[in-house]
């Protein structure tokens, strides 16, 4: 079985929804529980990334973590969402 990679899932899944997908960066972290994906956007772009209530940042995280292997020493996938407003 081949391994996901989960920098190119998320671009692939966030750039559709973006008015500036010149702006997407995503930057990757990992610690020894989490591999952790941080998206940066336009800041008029975060709200169409996180969508009404939370429901498209949702989606794409359970996306993503399903998307991860699911070998016992695989760590847990984090997608963060860069709210320039704080």
């Amino acid at each position: 079985m081949t391994e996901t990679n989960i920098e190119a899932l998320v671009r692939s899944l966030v750039t559709p929804l973006l008015k500036h997908p010149d702006d997407l960066t995503i930057h990757q972290t990992t610690d020894d529980r989490f591999d952790r994906y941080v998206v940066d956007v336009h800041p008029s772009d975060v709200g169409r990334l996180i969508g009404r209530q939370g429901h498209v940042a949702s989606a794409l995280r359970t996306v993503v973590e399903g998307a991860r292997p699911r070998r016992s020493n695989s760590k847990k996938v984090r997608l963060l969402i860069n709210d320039h407003r704080h």
